[in-house]
């Protein structure tokens, strides 16, 4: 007999069972884990030096998705780059091992790492880098979604929260929260108008929540065996998004629900990224170089900065130097990123501040290409 698809999704998630720690401090019994916007938990396969500074470049990467909002925010100019750097933004990391069950009941274990970054220096990265920001805090909407395994459609309400486990967690890594309804009588009752998509009805079914926001969704098995999820999110009334995903393995096709969301959020209330000027190759004149030593030091110094990707020196008089750096942003986004311990520092401020409320598409104020050597 085929098992109910809450009944798998349920014996497939397990609770984390010990955990080792590695930085700060924890009573005996106390787990891991990665609750706030600035922290993010990925797996290792050993807790050695090479596979932890891959972990924490993929973890931040994780941060600057929920910062940003933006999935994509690891093809966005620079970022890679910065990803490099990762461990010097760390403020403490740990570790955690999860046991889970296999289809044929052998237990299996997995090693997370679970790393914080520094507010402040994060803040900074995403601001000379240009990302969007997605404000804090967030809101949480609620999810109506029903399921037919086979045996007719059903709400997943509070108490069946493993059943929507890949959806609840989806959302997280994106950045934001979903709530189940608790499952009254009446709420049983809007199962037809989700399998419809009557998002009116959904709607006055869910003015007992806050806030005014609702992702309606219906999971099903298709012809093929494998399964659809269709979605609608509405924000006060309004239809934001509207979308469809067919998968063979159900918690993706119900995952999808989070990122559908997601995507509206971030286009409705993202702010955009400061005005750092576009990317190009501008020339500067450092002064201070003295000997080879110094220059190599400058050279190095501007390699590290994550919105520098080429330097090319152009001619040198007497302790003057002048290079042509290609890069990510402009000088102003290249004076966001040195910050107070940069290899450089400017000989004039920028003329005025950088309005961080700015239409998208402001272009910075200018900046001076004149620097001296630290």
């Amino acid at each position: 007999m085929r098992r109910s698809l809450f009944v798998m999704m349920f014996l497939a998630l397990c609770l984390p069972v010990a955990t080792m720690a590695q930085s700060g401090l924890r009573t005996e019994g106390d787990v891991a884990t990665a609750s706030g916007a600035y922290e993010a938990e990925v797996p290792v396969n050993s807790q050695g030096e090479s596979d932890r500074n891959g972990a924490l470049a993929r973890a931040l990467g994780n941060v600057l998705t929920k910062l940003s909002g933006d999935r994509s925010v690891l093809s966005r100019p620079g970022v890679m780059q910065a990803l490099r750097d990762a461990k010097n933004y760390v403020a403490s990391y740990d570790y955690r091992q999860d046991q889970s069950t296999s289809a044929s009941g052998a237990p299996s274990y997995r090693t997370m790492l679970v790393a914080r970054f520094r507010q402040d220096d994060v803040d900074g990265l995403i601001s000379a880098l240009g990302l969007p920001l997605w404000p804090q805090p967030r809101p949480k909407p609620v999810i109506w979604l029903a399921i037919d395994d086979g045996s007719g459609p059903r709400l997943v309400t509070v108490q069946q929260a493993n059943a929507a486990r890949p959806l609840l967690n989806r959302a997280i890594e994106r950045g934001f929260k979903l709530g189940l309804p608790t499952g009254s009588a009446a709420e049983q009752a809007v199962v037809g108008a989700i399998w419809r998509q009557d998002t009116a009805a959904v709607a006055r079914a869910s003015s007992r929540y806050a806030p005014p926001m609702q992702l309606v969704g219906k999971l099903y098995r298709d012809s093929t065996g494998g399964w659809v999820a269709d979605w609608v999110f509405v924000d006060g009334g309004k239809e934001l998004n509207k979308w469809t995903v067919k998968d063979s393995d159900a918690r993706r096709a119900m995952s999808s629900g989070a990122d559908g969301a997601a995507d509206a959020l971030v286009k409705r209330y993202a702010r955009a990224g400061a005005a750092t000027g576009a990317a190009g190759t501008y020339t500067i004149a450092v002064t201070g170089v003295d000997s080879a030593e110094d220059y190599m030091r400058l050279a190095a110094g501007l390699r590290e900065n994550p919105v520098v990707r080429n330097i090319t020196p152009l001619r040198a008089s007497g302790n003057r130097l002048e290079l042509s750096l290609e890069m990510t942003a402009g000088l102003a986004g290249l004076n966001r990123m040195l910050g107070e311990n940069g290899v450089i520092v400017p000989l004039a401020p920028l003329p005025v501040p950088i309005d961080e409320d700015a239409a998208p598409g402001t272009p910075p104020p200018p900046a001076s290409n004149e620097y001296r050597l630290r």
